[in-house]
Order: structure tokens, then sequence, then C-alpha cells
């Protein structure tokens, strides 16, 4: 196995690479929800199956840009062309998407559902090359992990500017009109993604390369042997099923703080506590999972995030704690602490998603890192899409009603906070209990190699 040493600009630009194509991702999923419905004014069940049926487009079209991805031989290397050719049209479309012109509402729903599809689009021709590049920057599984480490820092910097920030902004920028305010911060966002792409593009290079030609590369069986691929499969599962969690507790939180709790203050400081999460999970997961592996440490953190989810809803209906003049549900501190852990399982899925490559190349000689990495891309939007939209559906089946929020939708948003999120971990759990690669695994898997 090679050693490639990464420099300190390689792994951070990396890292910040996330940053680049997660910043608007996360600005979408916490508030298109909101900028749909209470901005614009559409219906929620409407805006929830834009979320669900764009997304599940995506099934088709990411395998098409993995294999591209595979067949791309060029001056700059196989993924870093992506990066430099999609940009621009990245930002362009992340603007579009949050500008719904003052049409009828059948228009308005055409429109935003073209936007939000070609949004998924474009950040698919950039997303899976960039899941694609790690694998090839380095075999070693430490450094993987410090790369994961460092794109856990570039993703939980996104979530703190395109969750905690972006209502303060919007407030701020849009002088009281919230469609000019969320305007104004694509445009800012959108400026911050482009350098943090430049840096990507000219910093990090691919050092490990996939020694089967791009000419004999056939795609029916390359999908067949992908879907073959325990590791990956168990990765897919996994990273599922965190962005159906993730999705549907990043939209709900904004009506959780704001309806349930009655506290819309709480919206700019729970929605930072899960990028603080992702930040200080970034420095601990690594020497975490380097000690327990990748199966025992991410079940370990399940559990304990669900005593934690468990000690939230017991919570819930506490009274407030009085810290000066303000008075702060006592939840908050399980929160956080449930933010710092299911964030380690994040840098776990970072790390297996590199790792499928060299399962892949041990069952079958090749490595095909576009392919694997777009089924991985696959199961975080259309994760992230289910989340949103399952939350778009609790408002529709909760009778919500902006203006006139009623007991019993409150309480149905409530149960559905806890008891959703609750049930997908424990899934999570269970599917990656089932993960080959921890120990001895190349020993194990010895006969059954092709």
């Amino acid at each position: 196995m090679s050693r490639a040493r990464l420099s300190l600009a390689e792994r951070a630009s990396y890292g910040f690479g996330d940053f680049g194509y997660s910043l608007a991702y996360n600005m979408a999923g916490a508030f298109l929800l909101y900028y749909y419905t209470t901005v614009v004014g559409l219906p929620a069940a409407a805006v929830g199956t834009i979320f669900l049926v764009a997304r599940l487009l995506d099934a088709v079209i990411d395998p098409l840009v993995g294999v591209a991805v595979d067949k791309t031989r060029s001056r700059w290397g196989r993924t870093r062309p992506y990066f430099l050719f999609t940009a621009v049209p990245y930002v362009a479309i992340f603007i579009a998407t949050f500008s719904v012109p003052h049409w009828s509402e059948g228009a308005q729903l055409v429109y935003a559902f073209l936007t939000f599809k070609a949004l998924g689009i474009i950040m698919s021709l950039g997303s899976i090359p960039y899941t694609a590049l790690m694998p090839m920057m380095t075999d070693d599984p430490a450094d993987r992990l410090r790369l994961g480490g460092w794109r856990s820092i570039g993703t939980s910097v996104g979530v703190i500017l395109g969750t905690a920030a972006t209502m303060p902004l919007v407030g701020a920028l849009g002088g009281g009109n919230e469609a000019h305010g969320f305007f104004a911060v694509t445009l800012l966002f959108g400026a911050l993604s482009l350098v943090a792409l430049a840096m990507l593009f000219r910093n990090c290079r691919e050092r490990i390369a996939d020694e089967a030609a791009a000419s004999a590369f056939r795609v029916l069986p390359a999908m067949g042997q992908m879907l073959r691929n325990r590791a990956w499969a168990v990765c897919f599962g996994f990273c599922l099923l965190y962005f159906i969690r993730f999705g549907a507790m990043l939209g709900l939180t904004i009506f959780y703080a704001k309806d349930v709790v009655q506290k819309p203050w709480l919206i700019p400081v729970m929605l930072p506590m899960v990028s603080g999460g992702l930040l200080i999970s970034a420095f601990i997961a690594p020497p975490i999972l380097a000690r327990t592996g990748i199966r025992k440490g991410c079940v370990g953190a399940i559990a304990l995030s669900l005593a934690l989810l468990a000690a939230m809803a017991g919570l819930d209906h506490a009274a407030d704690v009085q810290i000066g003049t303000l008075a702060v549900p006592p939840l908050l501190l399980p929160y956080f602490a449930f933010s710092i852990v299911t964030s380690v399982t994040i840098t776990g899925i970072f790390s297996m998603a590199a790792a499928t490559a060299d399962y892949h190349q041990a069952l079958f000689g090749v490595r095909h890192e576009g392919l694997l990495s777009s089924g991985i891309s696959t199961s975080t939007k259309v994760g992230m899409a289910l989340g949103s939209a399952l939350g778009a559906f609790v408002l529709a089946w909760a009778g919500y009603q902006p203006d006139a929020v009623s007991e019993a939708a409150r309480s149905d948003i409530r149960s559905a906070y806890f008891l959703v999120a609750g049930g997908l971990l424990a899934l999570q759990a269970a599917v990656v209990w089932l993960w080959p690669m921890d120990g001895t695994w190349r020993e194990r898997l010895a006969p059954v190699m092709t």
C-alpha cells in the first residue's frame, strides 16, 4: 500500500471543499421548507412532494455522474475538472432557488421544482467527484480519518453559516423584507462557496490511480458489482438513515422551537448547536473511531444518542431554568450533547465511504471510486429529501397553520420530533453493525475474493 503524505494545505482544502458544496445545501435543508411555505406561501403538502420527487430522481442521475467520473481522464485528473466547471453554475442555481417569482401558485410550484431539481443535479456533478477524491488522495486509514475530521470541520462551518447565521442575516440584509433578505444571503453564501471550491481545485491532487482502463468500464456489470459490495451497501444504508433523521430534525426544529416550546429565540440557538456538535466531533471522532473501529464506535455513539434523546423528551415539559432575565428550557443541555454524539457517526460515514473502494478492489480488482461515491451521494440527497419531505408531511398531517397553531398541532409536532429521530437512530445501529471492514477484514474476505 502507498503511504502518500498529505500536507496541511491539502487536508484543509479538502475539508473546506465540503463547505463549498454543503453551505447551499444546508441552507436549503434548514430553510427551504420555511421559505416556500411562509415567505412564498406555497402549501406544505405540495412542497413535501417537490422535495420527495426531486430527490428520488437522483437515484437515476447520480450513478450516471459516477460512471462519468470513472471514465474521465484529463490533464487535471479524474475529479478536479468537475470542481472547476460546476462551481459557478452551482452558485447561480442556488441563488435562483431562493428567488421564486411573484407568479401564480401553479407556476411557482413548477419553478420551485425545476430550480430545486437543478440544484441537486449540479451538486451531484461536484459532490460525487469530491467524495471520490478521498480514496484517490491516500489509502492510509488513519489519514482518511484525519481527512474525515477536516471534512467534518468544513461541514460544521457550512452548517453554522447555513443554519445559525441565515435568519439574522436575512433580517439584517433584507430590511424587514424576508424575500429580499434570502436573496441577499444567497449572494453572500454563493461567493464564499466559490472561494472554497477554488481552494479545493487548486490544492488537492489525486495520488492513487485505478489501474483499470476507462475504456473497459461496463456500466451494468459495474453496478451489479457495486450492489454485491457489502461495505458499500452498509455505508449506503447507514448514510441514508442518518440524513433522513438529520433532514427531518433540521426542518422541524424551527417549528418545534417557535410553536411547540413557543420560544422563537431558540431557533438561532438550537440550530448552531447542531453545527457546534459537528465541529467538536470533528476533533474527537477520529481518535475514538481509530481505537474502537467503525462498527463499535458508531453503535456506541448511537446508544448514547438514544439515551440523550430520551432525556430531551423527558425534559420537554420541565420548568424553564432562569438565567438572568432569560428563561432557558432545560432540554438544551442534552440537546447539545446529542448534537455532539450523533455527529461522531458522520466522520465514520466519510471514512466508510472511502474504504468501500478498497473493499471493492479486494473483491473485483477495480476501484470504481466514482460509481461507489455516486451511491453514497444518492443516499445523502435522498435521505435529506425524505427527511425534509417527512417534516413537511408532519406539518400537513398536524394541520399546521402558521397564523393559528392549535394545541393538537403542537402535540403532533412534539411527538414526531422525538419518535421519528429515535426510530431512525435504532435502525442506524442495526445497519452499521453489519459493517465488514473492521479488524482483519482482508483475511476474512480472502476465501471469496475473485
